[in-house]
């Protein structure tokens, strides 16, 4: 026979089913705003690049990509067809001028060198037999006339003679017409090797003055092979770093090709590069800005390329401070060129984040949170970023990387 449950007994039983389900839900909520708690993304805010929106004058730049190169950089090409003999130089080594760096075999370029001098002597000689076969020649010329001018002088004396002695009854007028036609056959063989001999002697200068000039013709192209043949002595031109040495002995080198290139690794400049369509804003004389890491160099567009080569415009830079500690040959550089100012708008610190005009979802401080905004940028330089709209004047904004968080609307601050 059944026996019915007391009620203090149903009061404990209900008291225990109230205080577990009640503890069962407190661990519950506790466990869910755990879960929340860690779900929910935090930041240290000593971790974070903070910028402050205010107002100011923003200097308007484009930016570019840059490349750190040696002021200035001298190739050395091979002027003759030969081969590497010996190396002297390696890459790296400083050299002084005249610094051997190697040798080409110049064996032929010598002979061939040797062969021209003697050439230029027997030059020599042809022109001075050439002069001394002209004088002989004139020498003898002039004697000639000489002799001629004493006949022409005996025979006006005998016309003379002949024609006292016809006005004196002495004589006969047929003689005198003879020797009258004689004195005057005689005046103008004279007048005829006059000429002949200033004729000659005209000839003879312009022969050899031909003659000259062809052998200082010939000495000139002899220099200009000497010189070649000193430039196949390769040697350094300058005190300078040799950055680069053809090495392999035995190697056959064409006319023109280079062989090393010495450069100065003191002092470098920046050489850029932007989109041809922001060409218009680079020109020569216009104020730069070199960032390498958290350095900034300033400097000067010394030249821009007239012609766009890929889509391409190049430029040069050239730095105030050119012997910066951080400038390292091929090192990859941001280039910020000026090229306008804005008077009186709001701005923010430029950073990664930046990477043009636009829309921007940026992270605004909100107490100890980060709220995600939309905000609207303009131009920019190396230090600010122009903003067109969605922040006022005093909002602190994350100028830091957060792509990682980009699917976050909401972050919290520690």
């Amino acid at each position: 026979m059944d026996r019915e449950i007391p009620k203090e007994v149903k009061r404990k039983e209900l008291r225990k089913q109230i205080i577990k389900y009640g503890l069962t839900g407190i661990i519950v909520c506790t466990l869910v705003a755990v879960v929340i708690s860690v779900l929910q993304t935090s930041l240290r805010k000593k971790d974070l690049m903070i910028s402050t929106v205010d107002v100011g004058a923003l200097e308007v730049s484009v930016t570019a990509a840059g490349k750190v190169v040696p002021a200035f950089e001298e190739i050395i090409n091979s002027p003759i067809n030969s081969r590497i003999v010996e190396i002297y130089k390696k890459g790296g080594d400083v050299v002084e001028v005249g610094t051997p760096i190697l040798r080409l075999d110049l064996q032929s370029a010598e002979t061939d060198y040797n062969k021209l001098l003697d050439e230029e002597q027997m030059k020599q000689l042809q022109l001075n037999q050439l002069r001394l076969s002209t004088q002989s020649k004139l020498s003898e010329m002039e004697m000639k006339l000489k002799v001629s001018h004493m006949t022409l002088n005996r025979k006006e004396v005998e016309l003379r003679n002949e024609r006292y002695l016809d006005s004196l009854g002495a004589g006969t007028t047929d003689k005198v017409l003879q020797v009258e036609l004689d004195y005057n056959v005689s005046q103008l063989e004279l007048i005829e090797e006059e000429q002949k001999y200033e004729n000659e002697r005209a000839l003879a200068e312009a022969e050899l003055k031909v003659k000259e000039l062809e052998l200082s013709i010939f000495r000139k192209s002899l220099a200009e092979t000497k010189r070649t043949l000193d430039d196949a002595q390769i040697r350094s031109p300058r005190n300078a770093i040799l950055t680069y040495v053809n090495n392999e002995i035995g190697a056959q080198v064409a006319q023109g090709s280079r062989v090393a290139i010495v450069s100065d690794l003191d002092h470098f400049k920046i050489e850029g590069e932007i989109a041809d369509t922001y060409g218009d804003r680079i020109a020569p004389g216009s104020r730069a800005v070199v960032r390498i890491g958290n350095d900034r160099l300033n400097g000067v567009v010394s030249d821009v390329t007239p012609l766009s080569r890929n889509g391409v415009i190049s430029f040069t830079v050239q730095l105030e401070e050119d012997n910066h500690s951080r400038l390292r040959s091929g090192l990859r550089t941001d280039v910020y060129v000026m090229n306008a100012i804005k008077d009186d708008v709001m701005r923010i610190g430029n950073g990664s984040f930046y990477s043009g005009k636009g829309e921007y979802e940026l992270f605004v401080l909100n107490g100890d949170q980060l709220i995600k905004r939309k905000v609207m940028l303009g131009d920019s330089n190396y230090e600010f970023v122009e903003v067109v709209n969605g922040l006022e004047p005093g909002d602190q904004v994350i100028i830091s990387d957060m792509e990682s968080y980009k699917t976050k609307s909401k972050l919290k601050l520690k």
